[in-house]
Protein backbone atom coordinates (compact mmCIF):
# COMPACT_ATOMS: atom_id res chain seq x y z
CA UNK A 1 0.00 0.00 0.00
CA UNK A 2 0.71 2.96 -0.74
CA UNK A 3 2.20 6.13 1.96
CA UNK A 4 -0.66 8.06 3.74
CA UNK A 5 -1.60 11.18 2.82
CA UNK A 6 -2.27 13.48 6.00
CA UNK A 7 -5.04 16.36 6.17
CA UNK A 8 -5.03 18.95 8.33
CA UNK A 9 -8.11 21.06 8.18
CA UNK A 10 -10.68 22.73 9.84
CA UNK A 11 -13.29 26.23 9.65
CA UNK A 12 -12.07 28.78 11.79
CA UNK A 13 -14.17 29.75 14.67
CA UNK A 14 -14.46 33.55 15.13
CA UNK A 15 -14.95 34.42 18.65
CA UNK A 16 -11.74 31.65 19.15
CA UNK A 17 -9.94 32.72 16.29
CA UNK A 18 -10.94 36.44 14.76
CA UNK A 19 -7.86 36.51 12.83
CA UNK A 20 -8.07 32.96 11.08
CA UNK A 21 -11.80 33.58 10.38
CA UNK A 22 -11.12 37.03 8.88
CA UNK A 23 -9.14 35.51 5.64
CA UNK A 24 -10.85 32.20 5.43
CA UNK A 25 -12.89 31.17 3.24
CA UNK A 26 -15.76 28.62 4.38
CA UNK A 27 -16.84 27.46 0.97
CA UNK A 28 -13.27 26.99 -0.15
CA UNK A 29 -12.62 24.78 2.29
CA UNK A 30 -15.46 22.36 2.23
CA UNK A 31 -14.80 22.84 -1.79
CA UNK A 32 -10.89 21.93 -1.45
CA UNK A 33 -11.77 18.99 1.51
CA UNK A 34 -14.32 17.37 -0.98
CA UNK A 35 -11.94 17.72 -3.84
CA UNK A 36 -9.03 16.06 -1.38
CA UNK A 37 -11.24 12.84 -0.83
CA UNK A 38 -12.45 12.28 -4.62
CA UNK A 39 -8.04 12.66 -5.50
CA UNK A 40 -6.84 10.13 -2.40
CA UNK A 41 -9.76 7.77 -1.52
CA UNK A 42 -9.12 4.47 -3.09
CA UNK A 43 -5.45 5.57 -3.73
CA UNK A 44 -4.19 6.43 -0.44
CA UNK A 45 -4.79 6.32 2.73
CA UNK A 46 -6.43 9.24 4.21
CA UNK A 47 -5.66 10.36 8.00
CA UNK A 48 -7.01 13.01 9.87
CA UNK A 49 -8.05 14.26 13.57
CA UNK A 50 -11.69 14.37 13.70
CA UNK A 51 -12.36 18.07 13.26
CA UNK A 52 -16.08 18.41 13.34
CA UNK A 53 -16.84 20.50 10.60
CA UNK A 54 -14.47 18.77 8.21
CA UNK A 55 -15.76 14.89 9.21
CA UNK A 56 -19.03 15.58 7.57
CA UNK A 57 -17.26 16.60 4.68
CA UNK A 58 -15.35 13.76 4.27
CA UNK A 59 -17.65 10.91 5.24
CA UNK A 60 -20.09 12.52 2.52
CA UNK A 61 -17.53 12.11 -0.25
CA UNK A 62 -16.38 9.11 0.85
CA UNK A 63 -20.16 7.55 0.40
CA UNK A 64 -20.19 8.22 -3.16
CA UNK A 65 -16.92 6.52 -4.31
CA UNK A 66 -18.01 3.09 -3.49
CA UNK A 67 -14.90 1.80 -1.44
CA UNK A 68 -14.49 0.40 1.67
CA UNK A 69 -13.70 3.56 3.56
CA UNK A 70 -13.40 1.89 6.71
CA UNK A 71 -9.46 0.43 5.08
CA UNK A 72 -8.92 3.96 3.30
CA UNK A 73 -9.01 6.11 6.31
CA UNK A 74 -7.29 6.34 9.82
CA UNK A 75 -9.64 9.17 11.44
CA UNK A 76 -8.17 9.97 15.66
CA UNK A 77 -9.73 11.53 18.05
CA UNK A 78 -8.84 12.37 21.97
CA UNK A 79 -10.74 10.21 24.47
CA UNK A 80 -11.43 14.14 26.26
CA UNK A 81 -14.13 15.07 23.85
CA UNK A 82 -16.02 11.70 23.87
CA UNK A 83 -19.68 12.99 24.60
CA UNK A 84 -18.68 15.59 21.21
CA UNK A 85 -17.91 13.16 18.95
CA UNK A 86 -19.60 13.26 15.90
CA UNK A 87 -21.95 11.02 14.41
CA UNK A 88 -20.23 10.47 11.63
CA UNK A 89 -17.49 9.18 13.59
CA UNK A 90 -18.96 5.25 13.71
CA UNK A 91 -19.87 5.19 10.04
CA UNK A 92 -15.81 5.52 9.06
CA UNK A 93 -15.41 2.28 11.26
CA UNK A 94 -11.74 2.57 11.67
CA UNK A 95 -11.68 5.59 14.83
CA UNK A 96 -8.41 5.74 16.96
CA UNK A 97 -9.39 7.14 20.27
CA UNK A 98 -6.38 8.08 21.90
CA UNK A 99 -6.39 8.64 25.92
CA UNK A 100 -6.72 12.16 27.45
CA UNK A 101 -3.73 13.44 29.46
CA UNK A 102 -4.53 14.60 32.98
CA UNK A 103 -8.14 15.51 31.54
CA UNK A 104 -5.57 18.67 30.23
CA UNK A 105 -6.91 19.90 26.70
CA UNK A 106 -2.96 20.61 25.59
CA UNK A 107 -1.59 17.52 26.66
CA UNK A 108 -4.60 15.28 25.32
CA UNK A 109 -4.33 17.16 21.70
CA UNK A 110 -0.48 16.75 21.88
CA UNK A 111 -0.67 13.05 22.85
CA UNK A 112 -3.23 12.51 19.88
CA UNK A 113 -1.13 13.86 17.35
CA UNK A 114 1.64 12.49 18.52
CA UNK A 115 0.07 9.13 17.73
CA UNK A 116 -1.64 9.93 14.78
CA UNK A 117 1.96 11.38 13.10
CA UNK A 118 3.69 8.84 14.33
CA UNK A 119 1.54 5.74 13.39
CA UNK A 120 1.77 6.00 9.68
CA UNK A 121 4.32 6.15 6.81
CA UNK A 122 3.31 9.56 5.05
CA UNK A 123 4.31 10.79 1.51
CA UNK A 124 2.28 14.39 2.44
CA UNK A 125 0.50 16.45 4.24
CA UNK A 126 -2.26 19.13 3.06
CA UNK A 127 -3.37 22.19 4.94
CA UNK A 128 -7.07 23.36 4.32
CA UNK A 129 -8.29 26.79 6.33
CA UNK A 130 -8.20 25.81 9.97
CA UNK A 131 -6.99 28.31 13.33
CA UNK A 132 -3.40 27.30 15.33
CA UNK A 133 -4.16 23.83 15.46
CA UNK A 134 -3.28 23.99 11.73
CA UNK A 135 0.02 25.65 12.49
CA UNK A 136 0.58 23.09 15.14
CA UNK A 137 0.17 19.67 13.22
CA UNK A 138 2.43 21.51 10.58
CA UNK A 139 5.28 21.70 12.75
CA UNK A 140 4.78 18.45 14.26
CA UNK A 141 4.25 16.40 10.98
CA UNK A 142 7.07 18.66 9.43
CA UNK A 143 9.47 17.14 12.10
CA UNK A 144 8.26 13.21 11.99
CA UNK A 145 8.40 13.44 8.04
CA UNK A 146 10.82 16.24 7.03
CA UNK A 147 10.74 14.27 3.36
CA UNK A 148 7.35 14.39 2.78
CA UNK A 149 5.44 16.75 0.48
CA UNK A 150 4.01 19.77 2.08
CA UNK A 151 0.52 21.16 0.24
CA UNK A 152 -1.06 24.39 2.02
CA UNK A 153 -3.72 25.18 0.40
CA UNK A 154 -3.55 29.29 0.44
CA UNK A 155 -6.77 29.93 -1.40
CA UNK A 156 -8.93 28.38 1.36
CA UNK A 157 -7.43 31.19 3.83
CA UNK A 158 -6.95 31.02 7.81
CA UNK A 159 -4.26 28.99 9.50
CA UNK A 160 -3.09 27.39 5.46
CA UNK A 161 -1.89 31.04 4.85
CA UNK A 162 -0.08 31.02 8.14
CA UNK A 163 1.53 27.67 7.20
CA UNK A 164 2.10 28.61 3.47
CA UNK A 165 4.43 31.59 4.55
CA UNK A 166 6.38 29.49 7.38
CA UNK A 167 7.53 27.12 4.10
CA UNK A 168 7.98 29.94 1.71
CA UNK A 169 5.30 28.57 -0.71
CA UNK A 170 6.28 30.09 -4.39
CA UNK A 171 3.77 28.02 -6.43
CA UNK A 172 0.75 30.38 -7.29
CA UNK A 173 -1.44 28.13 -7.90
CA UNK A 174 -2.13 27.21 -4.51
CA UNK A 175 -3.18 30.48 -3.97
CA UNK A 176 -5.06 31.07 -7.70
CA UNK A 177 -6.30 28.00 -8.66
CA UNK A 178 -9.91 26.59 -7.10
CA UNK A 179 -9.80 23.68 -9.29
CA UNK A 180 -8.52 21.79 -6.40
CA UNK A 181 -9.14 18.10 -8.18
CA UNK A 182 -6.56 19.23 -10.54
CA UNK A 183 -4.49 21.14 -8.03
CA UNK A 184 -4.03 17.82 -5.81
CA UNK A 185 -3.41 15.79 -8.46
CA UNK A 186 -0.05 17.77 -9.13
CA UNK A 187 1.15 18.61 -5.83
CA UNK A 188 0.72 15.03 -4.51
CA UNK A 189 1.53 13.24 -7.85
CA UNK A 190 -1.21 11.07 -7.90
CA UNK A 191 -1.89 10.39 -12.02
CA UNK A 192 -5.67 10.92 -12.98
CA UNK A 193 -4.72 7.41 -14.96
CA UNK A 194 -4.60 5.50 -11.24
CA UNK A 195 -7.47 3.44 -10.42
CA UNK A 196 -9.48 3.83 -7.22
CA UNK A 197 -9.13 0.27 -5.45
CA UNK A 198 -11.89 -1.01 -3.31
CA UNK A 199 -9.63 -2.17 -0.94
CA UNK A 200 -6.05 -1.05 -0.44
CA UNK A 201 -4.84 -4.74 -0.03
CA UNK A 202 -5.93 -5.23 -3.80
CA UNK A 203 -3.39 -1.82 -4.76
CA UNK A 204 -0.51 -2.93 -6.60
CA UNK A 205 2.85 -1.69 -5.06
CA UNK A 206 4.30 -0.37 -7.77
CA UNK A 207 2.41 2.91 -9.41
CA UNK A 208 2.60 1.75 -12.95
CA UNK A 209 0.87 -0.97 -12.06
CA UNK A 210 -2.16 1.17 -10.66
CA UNK A 211 -2.73 2.92 -13.82
CA UNK A 212 -5.73 2.66 -16.05
CA UNK A 213 -5.87 0.13 -18.97
CA UNK A 214 -7.97 -0.65 -21.57
CA UNK A 215 -8.93 -4.20 -20.43
CA UNK A 216 -10.47 -4.01 -16.76
CA UNK A 217 -9.36 -6.19 -14.27
CA UNK A 218 -11.39 -7.21 -10.83
CA UNK A 219 -10.70 -5.27 -7.11
CA UNK A 220 -10.53 -1.18 -8.80
CA UNK A 221 -13.25 1.09 -9.55
CA UNK A 222 -14.13 2.46 -12.71
CA UNK A 223 -13.53 6.29 -13.26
Amino acid sequence: MAASIFLSAGIPDPKRGPQYAATADTVAIAAAVSALVHVVLGRRRLVWGGHPAITPIVWAMAEELGVEYGQWVSLYQSKLWKDEFPEDNAKFQNVTYVDAVDNDVDKSIEAMRNRMLAEHEYSAAVFIGGMKGIVDEYQLFSKLHPSATLVPVLSTGGAALEVGRMIAVEESDLQTDLDYVAVFHRHLKISVREERYVNPAWQPALAEERYWKPQTGNGFIEQ
